[in-house]
């Protein structure tokens, strides 16, 4: 469906959900202030130009997506690739690029392709998110040390390397400055969830650095003064020979934004238990992409930590993150002069802390654990990432999982199955269908049937989710599972867990050995509970009588 959730939204608006929105929306006006400022500077652009894209692109992302609860605007997904298209191409470059991509992600929500994220395998994303962690963390350490160096390498070992080379010009001060920053943000939860710890770790720093004058550097010595106003339309020269150049880097920002906005959509709906429409939420961040340029903005996207921050404080509905844009507008225009004062080594710590969490890698470890195929698409994608270019990353990473899952099927494909897949079901006689079981009250059986890929956990997901009222034991039927690979294994963690959360046990049945094995490997056989794991529907059955009877 192509309307934005706003219009769905407004229809039954009360006046505490306005409060809310209203209260929510300041509380991460306040949360994306340090955020934008850092990553535009890590992107290799001017601070300025981090706000307006979170006041321009944060305002049309709320109002024309398909989110109840989406905020938008720069992460940092896109440092790399953005400080990549200025090295190459000019702030000029970067903004027509961004307006091609947005173009493409238009085009694409008119051609349905909101479901795009549901063939993007989980060892890819995980891959190229951990290598953008780590290459947001190794772009900071010139200003967390303070360094005395011209320009940071583009490179990642040449980064290194000059680090090296300059490594006896540590500014002490800059590290004092970007420990207290880290000390504050690590510890600051323990004083207030409202109020995030980046903005009191500015604060302060700033502060001292101006009453002890301290010898570091700041943004306003590096860029000199901040803009407070947003700028006219800007106008671009167009030609093939540009747009040639420029497909590529167009094609990854619209990728990437496809995939950050529709993952933070489906972890917002995990969280409001809501549903978000894909096609509009890609035409919305099209819409964003092709405006913020043009007042000198860069790429946006939905942005997963700030949509939960969004979230946690009652937002519900796009009036929160329209209120988002608004109070980021009203910093900028009122308090933006002061912004010249932040030391950068304390936005380098803020951007230590977003690599960090950006870097999953308890999810990194995690897949290490599964299938060897799938932990070698993680590794090559992770390692292309690191070393090469996020562009081919990707490209790799799905060619290598397109492949990997044609091997998979000649593997597991055999006579019996096709000889099951050619008989006409109407005629077979199935013994342990579940029509011919005594099912008690209160348990509901889910049967997978096929191998437990990619492409196929997200229709496993959405039959899970259909049912209201949660079940007291759910049984998931596998025995036409031959197997599995790491995003089937992460889909069934994600329903144990949600399952148990609801007060519901889960029974598996008819595991086969593949599938058996990649639960071992991967833990999740130890959280399932050997208990809980039987060869046919009948043990399952009686398995699930027992737990009634404890009941």
């Amino acid at each position: 469906m192509l309307k934005p959730k706003l219009f769905t939204t407004l229809k039954d608006y009360t006046k505490s959900k306005l409060i809310a929105d209203l209260t929510a929306g300041t509380i991460v006006g306040i949360v994306a202030l340090p955020l934008a400022i850092a990553f535009a500077i890590a992107s290799g652009v001017p601070p300025e130009k981090g706000l307006i894209t979170a006041v321009i692109g944060g305002f049309i992302i709320s109002a024309l997506g398909g989110s109840r609860v989406q905020i938008g605007g720069p992460t940092g997904a896109f440092v790399v690739i953005v400080y990549s298209i200025v090295q190459n191409y000019g702030l000029q470059g970067l903004m027509i690029a961004t307006i091609m991509a947005g173009c493409i992600l238009v085009i694409m929500g008119l051609a349905r392709f909101g479901s795009i994220i549901k063939f993007i395998p989980h060892p890819v994303v995980v891959g190229f998110t951990s290598g953008i962690a780590v290459i947001i963390f190794s772009s900071q350490i010139r200003d967390l040390l303070g360094l005395k160096m011209k320009a940071v390498p583009a490179e990642f070992f040449d980064k290194w390397v000059e680090y090296g080379s300059v490594i006896n010009s540590i500014n002490y001060y800059a590290v004092g400055i970007a420990a207290v920053s880290l000390f504050i943000m690590i510890t600051w939860h323990k004083v207030s969830h409202k109020i995030p710890g980046s903005l009191i770790a500015l604060i302060v720093t700033t502060l001292a650095v101006s009453i002890f004058n301290m010898p570091v550097e700041t943004i306003g010595s590096r860029f000199g003064e901040i803009s407070a106003e947003i700028p006219k339309p800007e106008a671009f020269e167009f030609n093939f020979s540009v747009i040639k150049n420029l497909i590529q880097p167009a094609t990854t920002i619209a990728i990437l934004a496809a995939i950050e906005s529709l993952l933070s959509a489906v972890v917002a709906d995990g969280m409001i238990g809501g549903k978000h429409r894909s096609n509009m939420e890609l035409i919305a961040q099209g819409a964003a992409n092709i405006i913020t340029p043009l007042f000198g903005g860069i790429p946006a996207t939905g942005a997963i930590a700030r949509t939960a921050t969004n979230i946690k404080n009652g937002g519900r509905t796009p009036v929160a993150g329209i209120t988002h844009a608004v109070v980021l507008l009203l910093i900028m225009l009122f308090f933006g002069k002061w912004a010249k004062l932040i030391p950068l080594s304390a936005l380098a710590a803020i951007l230590i802390i977003v690599a960090y969490n950006m870097s999953e890698w308890r999810t990194f470890r995690n897949v290490l654990r599964s299938p060897r195929s799938d932990v070698a698409v993680l590794l090559t994608t992770f390692g292309l990432t690191v070393i090469i270019d996020l562009t081919i990353a990707i490209e790799i990473g799905m060619v290598l999982a397109v492949f990997l899952f044609m091997r998979r099927m000649s593997m597991v494909t055999n006579v019996g199955v096709i000889t099951r897949e050619l008989t006409d079901e109407d005629e077979a006689v199935d013994p342990m269908a579940i029509d011919k079981k005594d099912v008690p009250d209160g348990v509901e059986v889910y049967e997978i049937n096929g191998p437990f890929f990619f492409g196929a956990v997200e229709k496993f997901k959405e039959s899970i989710g259909i049912i209201e009222d949660a079940p007291k034991i759910r049984i998931i039927r596998m025995r036409n599972v031959p197997a599995i690979d790491s995003t089937g294994l992460h889909v069934l963690e994600e329903v144990l867990h949600s399952s148990r959360k609801q007060g519901t046990e889960v029974i598996f049945s008819g595991v086969h050995a593949q599938p058996l094995m990649a639960f071992e490997n991967s833990g999740l056989l130890k959280k399932i509970g050997e208990e809980n794991i039987h060869s046919n529907i009948d043990e399952a059955l009686r398995r699930a009588r027992e737990i009634l009877t404890d009941k």
